[in-house]
């Protein structure tokens, strides 16, 4: 099997159609088209399904794929450990985390690390799904639970905090609960679909202190979104402390009770163990996280 036509297959796999497949490649469809028909003409088997809607692999194009992630990964290693060869961290490095904290904590404070680590090329990958660290979607993760493969290291680098917000309008308006218990009688914000929520017991305001059900009135399957709702005034709402620091119009509520404690790990595979660039971005993480309170 000729490489370059197997790495043209690996990138379409990927991709899910020969168009997007050519944007990364820089060829047109029809000329990833044609590399594809003459590699399924030499295997004499066919490895998609053709749709409307895009490719589907067959079960042959499924074994093909498994073996082209593994070779992919390999050489993706390798890459890394020639290019660190010196003792300066240097090559590029995918960082994954959630949405919320990608988009405040991270962002402000990733320019630090660049400055400091000027021949790393970072790549940020935000969302609150977990990308996949064994087929080399990224390189290393901060997730806030722990890693359910035992492929994979993980290092508590944090604890962090929830606590209740509103907004002064909200406040002004409906008062300023002094209870837990008097959250039964007020406007109650949640993240939406817990199944893909990045955090585990996220909704935990629906059951602190609480003598009935509660029934929230806007549930968000987004934290930042959440953050904007409550400093709009629709209601009170649980939210990371580092999400909130720095903004305006909100302010915590119940202050002298402790609201739900998350930890924060930092993900990466066994492969990378002894890579530069991961022992650089985590002590860089661990010291940042040391001087700041969540």
């Amino acid at each position: 099997m000729d490489w370059d036509k197997l790495r043209i297959f690996h990138i379409v796999a990927t991709a899910g159609s020969f168009t997007h497949a050519g944007e990364t490649l820089g060829l047109s469809q029809s000329a990833v088209s044609r590399q594809i028909r003459t590699l399924e003409e030499s295997l004499q088997s066919s490895l998609f399904n053709r749709h409307a809607r895009g490719l589907i692999l067959t079960d042959e194009g499924e074994t093909l794929f498994e073996t082209t992630k593994d070779v992919f990964s390999k050489i993706h290693v390798a890459e890394q450990q020639i290019l660190e060869g010196t003792e300066i961290p240097r090559g590029k490095l995918k960082i994954t985390t959630t949405n919320s904290f990608g988009s405040t904590w991270m962002m402000n404070n990733i320019g630090k690390f660049i400055e400091k680590y000027p021949e790393i090329r970072v790549q940020m990958l935000i969302g609150d799904e977990d990308y996949d660290l064994l087929t080399r979607k990224a390189d290393v993760a901060i997730r806030f639970h722990p890693a359910e493969h035992l492929d994979l290291i993980q290092k508590h680098i944090s604890t962090f905090n929830y606590h209740l917000y509103a907004s002064p309008q909200y406040l002004n308006e409906f008062g300023r609960p002094k209870t837990p218990e008097d959250l039964d009688d007020h406007k109650l914000l949640t993240y939406g679909n817990t199944a893909s929520s990045p955090i585990d017991n996220i909704n935990w305001v629906l059951d602190f202190g609480a003598t009935k059900k509660r029934i929230p009135i806007l549930e968000i399957n987004n934290i930042s979104g959440l953050l904007q709702a409550i400093k709009a005034g629709v209601g009170i709402g649980a939210l990371p402390d580092y999400l909130v620091q720095g903004s305006t119009n909100i302010v915590r509520v119940l202050e002298e009770y402790e609201g739900h404690e998350f930890p924060a790990y930092f993900v990466y595979t066994s492969e990378l163990r002894k890579s530069k660039r991961i022992a650089a971005f985590r002590d860089f993480i661990v010291s940042e996280f040391s001087k700041t309170s969540f």
